[in-house]
């Protein structure tokens, strides 16, 4: 999940192959929503927004009315839902087969027991530093496995053809930072099937760029805010970051985060705060970010892990600063530490 809103540059007055620009800034999804749009025959910025809402009322899981509230909420059977939403739960369900469970959309009742159960600004904030990390008191009440690992997409069913979807009986989806991807990639790329020459939609880090690219490219600043800003330049594809040290909050027990653990039901705590994902689309990029973060503390699945970027790349950065850029477009970032 993707909580980093990255620094855009749009293209300069001086740029002479596109003309721009129009560009807006909207809180929506619980973040802040950022279009630029590219070219005299560009959709009116307020058209993308009003997209990107119709896609938050339907999956927001603090609106009674959502599509994934209904489905959530079901017994179990059979539910047509708007084509967006079959989408969002095929992609979420393949990411999860294809990460082995690492990012896991089935987080929605994790997510609660972890307090997020109400919107973020109705949350007690933490008193400590938002960057120091997580650390998971041994002191505190732990169940079995069995009791708190997520429940998994195995029995989720949908039917693209025809926008059917089953969610489990007591199966819940938390669309979290899939949800923020996809809108990006659908808004980036229906602008241009409008008539924009190029794109960039963000939502709350969660980045897509369609279309021609400026002359300079797309220039994004990357904050993991425990070492100094990262940057990328995109010419196409997407960017997406997933974090454990924004989005958190207070419970009487500790300082918790939306980052789930699947394995355990707990917000993680490895080795890593921060993962910034560079892939084709920004849905398989907080994908990835989010497998990365949750599963890099184990030695054992780096190999497996790296093979998951073989058309992507990812920047790492752990507690003390450290950071390390892999997969197969590693150079693709501008840091100060080494590759």
């Amino acid at each position: 999940m993707s909580t980093v809103f990255p620094s855009v540059t749009p293209p300069g007055p001086n740029s002479t192959d596109r003309t721009c620009c129009s560009e807006v800034q909207a809180p929506m999804m619980g973040t802040t929503t950022h279009v630029v749009l590219l070219g005299e025959d560009a959709p009116p910025t307020d058209q993308v927004i009003a997209q990107m809402d119709s896609y938050e009322s339907a999956w927001s899981r603090f609106r009674p009315g959502a599509e994934l509230t209904r489905l959530g909420a079901g017994n179990g059977s059979p539910t047509v839902v708007s084509h967006p939403t079959a989408m969002l739960i095929e992609r979420a369900v393949w990411a999860w087969r294809r990460t082995g469970g690492r990012f896991d959309p089935t987080v929605l009742q994790a997510v609660r027991d972890a307090g997020y159960d109400r919107t973020f600004a109705e949350l007690d904030p933490p008193t400590e530093s938002p960057t120091v990390p997580l650390v998971v008191s041994g002191d505190l009440p732990v169940a079995s496995d069995s009791d708190t690992a997520t429940p998994g997409c195995d029995g989720i069913e949908v039917d693209p053809r025809v926008d059917l979807v089953r969610l489990p009986s007591g199966v819940g989806i938390d669309p979290g930072g899939i949800g923020k991807g996809l809108a990006a990639d659908l808004a980036a790329t229906s602008a241009v099937d409008l008539g924009a020459t190029g794109a960039m939609v963000s939502i709350g880090g969660d980045l897509r760029v369609a279309g021609e690219p400026p002359a300079e490219g797309w220039e994004i600043e990357l904050d993991h805010h425990v070492v100094a800003p990262a940057r990328i330049n995109l010419v196409d594809g997407a960017i997406a970051t997933s974090t454990t040290l924004r989005r958190r909050w207070a419970t009487p027990h500790r300082v918790a985060h939306h980052v789930i653990d699947p394995r355990t039901g707990r917000p993680s705590s490895g080795a890593l705060v921060a993962v910034s994902v560079v892939a084709g689309e920004a849905w398989w990029a907080e994908a990835l970010a989010t497998a990365l973060l949750v599963d890099w503390v184990d030695p054992g699945a780096e190999p497996e892990l790296l093979e998951l970027l073989e058309a992507a790349g990812a920047l790492l950065t752990f507690a003390d600063g450290a950071q390390r850029a892999v997969g197969a477009f590693a150079t693709s970032f501008s840091f100060g530490g080494d590759i």
